[in-house]
Formats: C-alpha cells, structure tokens, sequence
C-alpha cells in the first residue's frame, strides 16, 4: 500500500468516526496520529510534536487570560453592556453586534485571539437571556472566520500570499486591501447567520449553564425576609462616629435600626474588639430606608443613592459580598448558638440571618442543627477562606458568585491592560503570537491576578489534545504527496477551462483541504501551485491569490477545520454533525466571492 493510500484511508476513518460520535474525539484523534505513526508515514517525533507546537500553546494560553477576564468581573461588565445594548429580547441584535465585535477584532490578532476574548462575554450573555449557547458561540467562530480576511494582520495565511506575490516580483497586498474582500464576507456571513441560523443550529445542546448570579444579592435579600434593607454606610472624616469604639454606638429609635457590624475600610473586616472607628470605614445597618438615610445625615454617613433605593445592592461590590451556607449533619457547629449581628471565630464574617425551614430561628432557641441556612457577609477574601471549613456546605461558590455579581471587581485594570497589551503586541507582530500569549498568562500569574491551579482549570484540555493530535495530519497529507497529487490533478482538469473553472477548482480544493489540515497549511501547499497555474494560463496572481485566501477561511463543515471551531465545541456542547449545517450555506457564499465577486476587484 502506498503512503497517499494509507494517508487517504486514515483520513477517511478518522472522518467517519468523528460523524459516528460514538468515541470521545480526543480518542479518535490521538488514535489517528498513531495510525499514521504505525503506518511509517510520519516519525514518532512528528506524531507527538503537535502538542508542543506553538499554536497549541497558543491556544492554551488564552483560556488563562480568558479566565482571568472573567474572574475579575471584566466578562460580566462586558455582558451587561452588550445586554443593555442589544436589549433584553432582541436576538438578532446581539447576533448583530457579536458577529460585527468579533469580526473587527479577529482582523487585528486573528480568529483564535478574537474568540478567546469574546467567548465567555457571549456565553454571560446567553445565561442572563436565557439562550442556549448553541445559538451564539458558532456564529461567533464563523464571523471570525470572515473577520480575519479584513486586515494582513488577520490570519498567517494573509501574510503568506503577500509574500508570495512579492517574491514572484509583485507589489503584495496592502494592510487594508484584504478588507474589498474582507468587509462584504462579514457582511453577508452575517446575513446568512441571522436569516438561516436559528434553524439550522442546535436550539438545546449538552452544555452546562452555570447559574445566573447577576442579582444574586437581591434574591437572598428577599429570601431571607430582610425587606427592611440591609444598609452599607462609608463614615466620613465630620462624622461624630470617629474615634468611637463600636461597642458603644447609640443612635436612638433601637427598634428600627440595628447595626450589624462595622468593618474597616481597607480590608472590610469586622473591626476587632477594642478597635475604633475611623474615616473610610463602614457600617452595616439592617432597617428601614427611611431610618438610614436619616441616620446617614445625622451622623455624616456617606449612603449611596441605589443603596437606599434597592436592598441588597449595598453588600455586593469590590471588596465584600454574602454567602449562603448549610449546617450539615455531624458539623462541630451543631449545638452552638448563632443570631444576626454576631460574628464568627474568625472575627471576619457577619451573620446576618439564621433560618431553619425557612423560618428565622428566633432568640429562645439558637442553637443551631442540622439542615440549618445562615447568611454570612464578608470580605471576598474571608468568604473564600472560612468557607472551606468541613463544618459548612456552601451553597453557591462565592467566587462563581463574585465573577458575575461584582462587574469590574478586584484586579480588573491589570486583567484589560494585559488584554490590551496582547491585542497590540498580536496586531504589531513584535514577537511571535505562541510567546505574547505565554508572558500574557505568565504576568496574570505572578501578578495573583489568577493561581496556577486556576489556570490549569480554565484551559479546556479537550480542545487543546484535539488540536496537537490532528496536526500529524497535515504533516502526513503533505509528506506522503496526498496533497500534491490531488493538487496536480485538479489543476490537470481545470486549467485549460479558462480562469473561472479554475478558480472554481482551487476553491474545491483548498476549502477541502481545510476541512482536515490548518488553514495555514493549507494555503503553503496551494500557493505555488496557484502561482504556476497563473503563469501558465497568462494571467495576474492578484485574483488567483486573493481567492485561495478566502477559500483558506472557508473552514465551516467540521470542529477539526479551525481552532476557532474547537474552541467553541466544550462550551457550546456541539457534536461534529452541527457544523456542517450552517457551514454550506457559508461555505456557498464564499465560493461566489472567491470565484465571481474577486475578479472584479482584482482583474485577471
């Protein structure tokens, strides 16, 4: 059996078990780059060098940076402000708007980059609109695909045909010139997507929604019946407050307010006892709003406006929020007496409420048993660490909670200004993509803004096995001559039917091509064979160029064609059959622009 025969076979097996989807893919995957290793097509080396390709690394890296947008409350300011402009139930807009935010963006740092960025921010915005992802994150990958043919610095593959164009003694493309190609496949990608995509993508998938949190501080507010509002006051430098131990706080009318506690400023701990009030700290003060906001005037007590207008809104922001926890049964704190007001051993949590059934346990009994729910405030820093206790059961994650609840929290400027550097390092080409998104995740890290055991948890290693095991195929499609004899073939056929038939044929053959092998790949087999055919047949290589350009982004009918496309599959909850749906029609738009609508632009 010849190599293009056992490169073929491989090829087809490893397509026919994607389709069954019986396996999980990464088996399939690593199973084909040992076919190919067993078959002696490619060497062991080259067989596992894909999972230290740069491009894996890549890909890698921007999940961490990724999560540490989310962590830090950059991705839900993001979603509330692409909600608040889309509007509540207006689908089509917040395609609109995704689609167009994605495309811009992959024509600067390329269709990986742009989907990495946006991805959690789609999928914030498909829990607050109670939308199956399904229905947002691959119209999101295939608008970068057309976005990244806008701008040279789009894609690898926009570099290598100006290259090759100015080898062969021609001017290469412009910056901008990609965009007389670029800007109408995102718009009519667009168009497609929002007139055919709600049929033909998934309505429901297999992926997890986390919880909405986005107002979870009003929900526990009324959940546990504190109606009345929970107050959080800044003391200012004229109050009387300072200097005063909190022991001895009087503010008269004890029936409608009730100090909970007072916290410190910086930290936003319960001061210690013997402790005394100063500037920038707060209180915490359970009552009616009309008694607050009379005690915030008397004693020179800063009270937001929202504060006052909505409960809840006052406990959740930068530096403290709540958490709900269950006594569990054998827990040491059974037996023990807890009431609102008091605070934990640790000094550093508040308990606010103490329920059992869903009724305030009252101050004739206490104690605590098992089943009971307390309601705690404190720090983000304090949630996080007491609540590890074996003798709680958290409810909901504080920091899950903190990540959609707290828009633009704790260590959000470092979060953006590292985006933001990556974003021009990847535009500017200083040092290679692979190196500015490891120092991207590196500074992250060292910066505390994310830990390394976090960062292990935010790379989605489904997506980056399956992209190190699949590179062995290129390497085999173009080592074994697979991709040269159909290449030879092709041009064989078409070349003397004039340049349309053939730009046809390329189109056939290059988005075939990249169903299966990187785009980049793709298009170094094909250029110089487009570059013969155009000298052969007499012709300029600006059309012929700029068509396999286009046809190298027609990567729409399987995850395994894009990066972009298996970035997507985990969280979207895809099978490999949902692709090929939405991507023909895409796939049919590209053929008329590659084939009928560059020609006119760039004159043969």
């Amino acid at each position: 059996m010849t190599p293009i025969e056992s490169t073929g076979i491989v090829i087809a097996a490893t397509i026919a078990l994607f389709a069954w989807n019986r396996l999980p893919v990464v088996i399939v995957a690593i199973s084909a780059a040992l076919a190919l290793w067993a078959t002696g097509i490619v060497t062991l080396e080259q067989a596992l060098a894909g999972f230290g390709d740069r491009a894996v690394l890549f890909i890698a890296s921007l999940f961490i940076v990724s999560a540490s947008l989310e962590k830090t409350g950059v991705t839900a300011w993001a979603g509330q402000f692409l909600i608040a402009k889309a509007g509540e139930n207006n689908r089509s807009r917040l395609l609109i708007i995704i689609m167009g935010a994605v495309g811009c963006l992959a024509a600067l740092i390329s269709g990986g980059g742009a989907v990495a960025a946006l991805m959690p921010v789609v999928v914030m915005a498909s829990i607050r609109l109670h939308l199956s992802p399904a229905q947002l994150l691959l119209p999101l990958a295939f608008a970068a695909h057309a976005g990244s043919n806008i701008l040279l610095t789009g894609a690898p593959k926009n570099i290598l045909v100006s290259e090759a164009l100015e080898d062969a003694g021609f001017d290469g493309f412009g910056f901008a010139e990609f965009a007389f190609a670029g800007v109408p496949l995102l718009v009519g990608t667009m168009l497609i997507i929002l007139l055919l995509g709600k049929r033909l993508l998934p309505q429901q998938t297999s992926a997890r929604l986390p919880a909405d949190f986005s107002r979870h501080a009003q929900t526990l507010v009324e959940h546990y019946g504190l109606s009345d509002g929970v107050f959080r006051m800044r003391v200012r430098q004229s109050s009387p407050l300072v200097g005063v131990e909190p022991a001895h706080l009087e503010f008269g009318e004890p029936s409608r307010l009730q100090v909970m506690s007072v916290q410190a400023g910086a930290s936003g701990s319960p001061l210690q006892e013997g402790a005394r009030i100063s500037e920038g700290d707060y209180l915490l003060v359970r009552g009616e709003a009309q008694a607050a906001a009379r005690l915030a005037a008397e004693q020179h007590l800063a009270l937001r406006e929202e504060e006052a207008g909505e409960s809840g809104t006052a406990m959740f922001d930068r530096r403290s929020g709540l958490a709900e926890v269950i006594i569990p049964p054998r827990s040491a704190l059974i037996g023990r007496a807890m009431h609102p007001g008091m605070a934990t051993d640790s000094g550093d949590l508040v308990v606010l409420a103490v329920q059992r059934g869903g009724v305030d346990i009252g101050p004739e009994e206490p104690q605590l048993r098992a089943g009971d729910t307390i309601l705690l405030q404190g720090s983000w820093e304090a949630l996080d660490l007491r609540l590890e206790d074996p003798d709680v059961l958290v409810v909901n994650s504080p920091d899950l909670v903190r990540r959609q609840a707290v828009p633009m929290g704790a260590g959000a400027g470092v979060a953006v200004a590292v985006l933001a550097g990556l974003i021009v390092v990847l535009a500017t080409g200083i040092v290679p993509p692979a190196i500015a998104g490891l120092v991207s995740a590196g500074i992250l890290i060292v910066s505390g803004i994310i830990t390394v055991e976090e960062s292990y948890r935010a790379i989605h290693w489904t997506t980056v096995i399956l992209v190190g095991a699949m590179m062995p195929m290129s390497i085999a499609m173009v080592q074994s001559g697979a991709a040269q004899f159909v290449a030879d073939h092709l041009v064989a056929m078409t070349g003397t039917a004039g340049p349309i038939v053939f730009l046809a044929g390329l189109f056939v053959l290059t988005a075939s091509l990249g169903q299966i092998m990187s785009n980049t790949a793709t298009t170094m087999l094909v250029i110089p064979i487009a570059m013969a055919a155009a000298t052969s047949m007499g012709i300029s290589p600006l059309p012929v160029l700029m068509s396999l350009c286009i046809a190298g982004s027609a990567s729409f009918l399987t995850p395994i064609a894009a990066s972009t496309n298996l970035m997507v599959m985990g969280p979207g909850g895809y099978a490999f059959g949902d692709y090929w749906k939405l991507g023909v029609p895409l796939m049919i738009w590209f053929f008329v622009m590659a084939v009928f609508y560059v020609p006119l632009v760039w004159r043969f």
